[in-house]
């Protein structure tokens, strides 16, 4: 008895709402993304926990520079805890989940001053009043880029 073959038959497309459930979503960016108002954003590297391992391995540093009394050991902890946080704030900022405004426009404060006083050479008042100049700007313009981000919030609460 032969058996009986059956004719693949063609779908017709069955239209946005069954794309998003097989996974064809749009990217998860600002307005119109396939994520919900409290997901924070995802990595640009996946599901690996690079951020979170970078703050284990600061802490570590942390201790064990503390335990033996290695000042390198304690600043390269700092950093790597500190890259750590500021990724995710970055990342969250800029994709409009949450503001992180006030702690960006420091960090280039902190930055400019440093690199004004030593790299610059320059008097410590006028290294702060760089600093300053830099924060301002870099206040308005990540303000800016944050209410473009979050479809015209200037805020978001959880």
């Amino acid at each position: 008895m032969a058996k009986a073959r059956k004719k693949k038959t063609r779908r017709a497309d069955p239209g946005p709402a069954a794309g998003a459930a097989a996974g064809r979503e749009k990217p998860a960016s600002g307005k119109g993304s396939g994520r919900g108002p409290d997901e924070r954003p995802p990595a640009p590297w996946g599901p690996f926990p690079l951020m979170e391992l970078a703050v284990l391995a600061g802490l570590i540093l942390i201790v064990l520079g503390a335990i033996t009394g290695n000042t390198t050991q304690i600043a390269v902890g700092l950093i790597l805890g500190s890259l750590g946080g500021l990724e995710l704030a970055v990342r969250e900022h800029f994709a409009g989940y949450r503001s992180h405004t006030t702690l960006l426009a420091g960090v280039a404060f902190v930055l400019s001053t440093g690199a004004a006083y030593f790299v610059g050479e320059l008097v410590l008042w006028v290294c702060l009043v760089v600093g300053a100049t830099v924060a301002v700007v870099a206040f308005w313009w990540l303000r800016r880029a944050f209410v473009r981000a979050s479809g015209g919030l200037s805020y978001r609460l959880r």
